[in-house]
């Protein structure tokens, strides 16, 4: 009986071990991996290399608080990074799984365990983050070399800068373990595919199935109330030392976690709330069930999105707070000099945090590509009853919009949230003038223009790449074909 329970090989035409390099959505999780590992790689470098120049300024160079303060700010970035493209590696195996279904369901009745497939798909994570971060270690030196060479041009040559940095490793490592673990995650599904479903397809879980889970909804309420407890308590924390922005921060990962796990309860009535903004024509109908029927996939696609408009908006939200406090500290009016250093610093800030948006991005994009292969089944049995293409393109443009917007108008309203936070808890205890005696307490959020604009016109162009792809895809196979796919 043991010798049934082996699992056969994956063997297809592309080669006997890695051929599933070339399904669809693992080359988006390379590149997921690619930016992260090539994004700590060159923060690591660039710590490295300011910290060498301020020790060898004549003025600051005996105290080392502004490298530690960078040190740590590098840290916390790489944190970021790491920590959206686990959501979005997680989402996009998870949805792996569900098109897999099938093929699962038959290893599962010739005897394979759910225990070996989960091990299977989570050994293909940490190929995925492991070719990933190799990857991106070359890019990012490549990089580090390039912008040293660009800065010693500007501002000369800093001593004893080298691009053999032993933290370079560490991010190489992370989003390799990272990546592992993430696949481990999002296959946890496997574990409930029983060998019956053999007979079915691969589809998602309808909105009765998914809601139908309270022992996840009840750790992501937990989730939620402690990381809001925690937000608060940084806030209370920052009218006296500005320490108290490390508790908000741990509430902020915390709270947000806890909404990613519960976007599926959470997402599905923002989307209806939006859905009826499209109009009642048959295709904008379809695109609204289409989100609304299997709220997994939707919120998958949803969260990433969600996340990279959060990030932004709260790093923009919190700068321009600090940069109006500050001024606000400083009697009303601040020096052309230092407001030119605190405009450049937000900006390369912004620059930063939107390698973390851009890989949400492409987390985005694979999903939605990725869902239209598995639902070719679908898409063939509407043109069988008389859709025509550009109806199907529209549809699912349509649906990529419909996530989107909702998508969007929740990242700004948590990131206004999160970026106030962060600057009350950072700066609430700054002393004012006239006589300085008194802190700041507790201040409105300062709301740049710009920046949001920004972010909602890069959505707007995001929706039109992430549908591009799929909108072919979805055209591209005859009806009776599609109809024949399993």
């Amino acid at each position: 009986m043991s010798a049934v329970t082996t699992v056969v090989p994956d063997t297809t035409a592309t080669g006997p071990r890695f051929g599933w390099l070339r399904d669809r959505g693992m080359g988006a999780s390379i590149l997921v991996a690619v930016l992260s590992s090539a994004f700590g790689v060159v923060l690591v470098e660039a710590t490295a290399y300011i910290g060498r120049m301020l020790q060898s300024d004549p003025y600051i160079g005996d105290s080392e608080t502004l490298a530690v303060v960078v040190a740590i700010l590098s840290v916390l970035l790489i944190g970021v990074a790491l920590y959206v493209a686990a959501i979005v590696t997680a989402n996009t195996f998870a949805t792996i799984v569900a098109g897999r279904k099938r093929r699962i369901a038959l290893m599962r009745l010739i005897g394979a365990t759910a225990r070996s497939q989960r091990s299977e798909v989570a050994g293909h994570g940490f190929v995925v983050g492991a070719i990933g971060a190799v990857i991106g270690l070359v890019g990012g030196l490549l990089v580090s070399a390039a912008g040293i060479a660009v800065a010693e041009r500007l501002i000369g040559v800093v001593p004893d800068v080298t691009l053999v940095q032993p933290g370079i490793l560490a991010p190489v490592v992370g989003v390799a373990l990272t990546t592992w673990a993430a696949a481990w995650s999002g296959s946890r599904r496997v574990l409930t595919v029983t060998p019956l479903q053999a007979i079915g397809g691969s589809v998602e879980r309808s909105h009765e199935d998914a809601a139908a889970r309270p022992a996840r909804h009840v750790g992501a309420l937990l989730l939620i109330i402690l990381g809001t407890a925690l937000l608060g308590f940084g806030v209370l924390v920052g009218l006296v030392t500005p320490l108290g922005v490390i508790i908000a921060f741990v509430g902020g990962l915390l709270s947000f976690t806890g909404i990613s796990l519960a976007a599926v309860r959470v997402m599905p009535p923002l989307l209806r709330l939006v859905g009826g903004l499209f109009g009642r024509s048959a295709t904008a109908r379809l695109a609204a069930e289409n989100a609304l029927r299997y709220p997994e996939r939707s919120s998958r696609m949803a969260i990433g999105v969600v996340m990279g408009v959060t990030l932004v908006t709260m790093f923009a939200v919190a700068l321009e707070s600090v940069k109006v406090l500050l001024t606000k500290a400083a009697g009303g009016e601040v020096d052309q000099d230092f407001a030119l250093v605190m405009d450049s610093f937000a900006a390369v800030m912004m620059v930063l945090v939107g390698i973390s948006a851009v890989i949400a991005a492409v987390g985005l994009v694979n999903l939605l590509t990725i869902g239209v292969v598995q639902r070719r089944r679908e898409l063939g049995l509407l043109r069988a009853v008389g859709l025509s293409n550009r109806q199907v393109r529209r549809m699912i443009l349509l649906e990529a919009l419909h996530i989107t917007v909702t998508a969007t108008a929740t990242g700004l309203v948590l990131g206004v949230l999160y970026g106030w936070i962060a600057a009350q808890s950072l700066l609430g205890s700054v002393r004012m003038p006239p006589y300085f005696e008194e802190t700041a307490g507790l201040v409105a959020p300062a709301v740049p223009l710009v920046p949001i604009i920004v972010i909602v016109a890069a959505t707007a162009v995001l929706t039109v790449v992430a549908a591009a792809a799929p909108t072919r895809l979805a055209t591209r196979v005859a009806p009776v074909e599609a109809l024949a796919v399993d």
